[in-house]
Formats: structure tokens, C-alpha cells, sequence
């Protein structure tokens, strides 16, 4: 390998198989640098903010908020994984573990989408048996087998990488995995149509039935019984719910579906760099989201940015 006069090696030391450092020769890679270099900061302290909002207090701890736990979780993943360098220094292993990581990201993310979905499909459609069926033991339970579940599947993708680690690489300090075609067809069916066409269907069902309770809602809107008002502030609350994380799902699915069909074209043009931002800048979308429609998230954040968390009985304040 030629090395030019002047050329910054990612190692130094190893001339003649060293990668040459990309340095960005023109505004548009400077720009880009500095944006996802941005990105990624936005959606580690953004997530963060989920995180610590719903773990610390116990007024959140609720089944649907766990589910967003664990999305804020793979989103926090997703904003670590971006913080790269134009070399890759950790050698050949750790560049397979990292595409690892970043595909188990993935379908945990369309997981807990599903798992959201199926939340809001029971509180919507089925809202006397909800509370019985999705406690907070069960949901913590449906969120460890995704995350098991993405383990495993995304290591059987990576299989053949993760055996011969560094196999696509034509020099040191590149990191390059590429996964065979019948990989590819599997993941697309598994980790694309299915999860979606389940989201579509599980959403189509709760708009038909919202539709039906807000119109029965309506009708019934002088009834002047404590227990049927009572009733129809509870639906008026699960349907709310819905629409918020509706918006979640539908902004998700935006973002998800064009940068799979750019993947599975095999397209490495500027639009599929711009793709690939959209993608990722779905992950600090979901915070701002949640503070767009969740008072309690808003009060949440002004208690953590003012240090009021630290003070002793802070888990048990009204955040609601």
C-alpha cells in the first residue's frame, strides 16, 4: 500500500498497512462532523433525562413507562455508538462487537415499539383486563426477553463476522463488516416487515376503537353518575396516551423505514449519509416528544437540572 508524502496514518508505526486518516477537504464533511458529533451529545443528555426521570421516581414507575425506559436505554446506546473517530484503534475484535452492538440496538428499539404497541392496543381495547395483564412483573419480563431475544438474533446476523473478525478490512484502523445475503433477507423479514406490519395493525385497531370510544364518550357526556365520569376520565386518559405515543411510533417508523431500503439497496451516496442522520436523529426526537405531550417530563427535567433529586424524599415527590 502507498502511503503519500504528507498523508496522517492512523498508525504511524505500521507504514506500508496503515489507513490514512480521513480529513475532511470540503464544508459539506466539516458540516456533517460537527452534526453528528452534536447529534450524538444531544441524544446521550436527552436520554439521560429519560432514564433518570423514570427510575428515580416511583409515580413513574409504571408499566408504560418501563417500556419507555427501555427505549430511552437503546437510544442512550445509540448515541454512545455515534461517538467515533476517523480511525478505528480498537482493533478487528472490537470492531465486530461493535456492529454487533449496533444491530442489537436496532431490533431493541423495534421491540420495544412493538411492546409499546401491545401496551396501547390492551389499555385501549381491552381496558378492564389491562391492569391484570400487564403488571409490572410481566412488563420488566417482556422487556428482558427483547433484549435476550436481540442478543441472540443480532450475534446469529453477525455470526460469520464475529468468527473471522477484521476479514473485509485492507488495512489497519478501518473497521468494515458486511453481512451475507441470506443474513440480510432474514433480518429484513424479521427485524423490517414483521415488527411493522404487527405496529400497523395493532395502531389501525386502536384508531378504529379510539374513534368509537371518543364518539361513545360524547353521547354519554350528560350522564351526571360519579362512577361513569370517573370512567370517562380514564378513557379520556388511555386515549391520550395513545395519541402521544401514536406520534412516537408514527415519527419512529419515518425515520426507520428509508434508512432500511437505503441499507438493502446497497446505496452509498450523500442521500444515504442523509438517511442514515434522519435514522439516528429519531433517537433524541423521542425525548423531545415526550416533553412536548408529558407534563410529568417537564417537571421531571426541572427538578433534575436544579438538583432537587439529591434532596432525601425526592423519589416519592408529585410528579404527576
Amino acid at each position: 500500500m502507498e502511503i503519500q508524502d504528507g498523508a496522517e496514518l492512523c498508525f504511524p508505526q505500521l507504514l506500508n498497512t496503515s489507513c490514512r486518516k480521513k480529513t475532511p477537504h470540503q464544508f459539506e464533511d466539516v458540516l456533517l462532523n460537527i452534526v453528528m458529533s452534536s447529534l450524538s451529545v444531544l441524544i446521550v443528555v436527552l436520554n439521560l433525562l429519560v432514564i433518570i426521570s423514570v427510575s428515580h421516581f416511583r409515580q413513574l414507575h409504571t408499566p408504560t413507562n418501563i417500556l419507555l425506559l427501555s427505549l430511552a436505554v437503546s437510544d442512550f446506546l445509540v448515541g454512545l455508538l455515534l461517538l467515533q473517530t476517523t480511525c478505528w484503534f480498537l482493533g478487528d475484535i472490537m470492531c465486530s462487537v461493535h456492529f454487533y452492538l449496533s444491530c442489537n440496538i436496532v431490533i431493541v428499539s423495534i421491540g420495544n415499539i412493538v411492546l409499546i404497541s401491545t401496551d396501547r392496543y390492551m389499555a385501549v381495547c381491552d381496558p378492564l383486563h389491562y391492569p391484570t395483564k400487564f403488571t409490572m412483573t410481566r412488563v420488566k419480563l417482556c422487556i428482558c426477553l427483547c433484549w435476550l431475544y436481540s442478543g441472540f438474533y443480532s450475534g446469529l446476523i453477525v455470526l460469520d463476522d464475529l468468527r473471522y473478525p477484521g476479514k473485509y478490512n485492507s488495512c489497519y484502523g478501518e473497521c468494515v463488516v458486511i453481512i451475507t445475503f441470506i443474513a440480510g433477507i432474514t433480518d429484513l423479514v424479521f427485524t423490517f416487515l414483521l415488527p411493522v406490519s404487527v405496529i400497523t395493525i395493532l395502531y389501525i385497531t386502536i384508531f378504529v376503537v379510539a374513534v368509537s370510544q371518543a364518539r361513545a364518550m360524547r353521547s354519554h357526556i350528560t350522564a351526571v353518575s360519579l362512577q361513569v365520569s370517573v370512567s370517562l376520565t380514564t378513557k379520556k386518559s388511555e386515549l391520550k396516551a395513545a395519541r402521544t405515543l401514536g406520534v412516537l411510533i408514527i415519527v419512529y417508523l419515518i425515520c426507520f423505514c428509508p434508512f432500511y431500503c437505503v441499507v438493502l439497496a446497497g446505496d452509498n451516496t450523500s442521500s444515504a449519509s442523509f438517511v442514515a442522520f434522519v435514522f439516528h436523529f429519531n433517537s433524541c426526537l423521542n425525548p423531545l416528544i415526550y416533553a412536548l405531550f408529558y407534563p410529568w417530563f417537564r417537571k421531571a427535567i426541572k427538578l433534575i437540572v436544579t438538583l432537587q433529586i439529591v434532596q432525601s424524599g425526592s423519589r416519592e415527590a408529585n410528579i404527576l
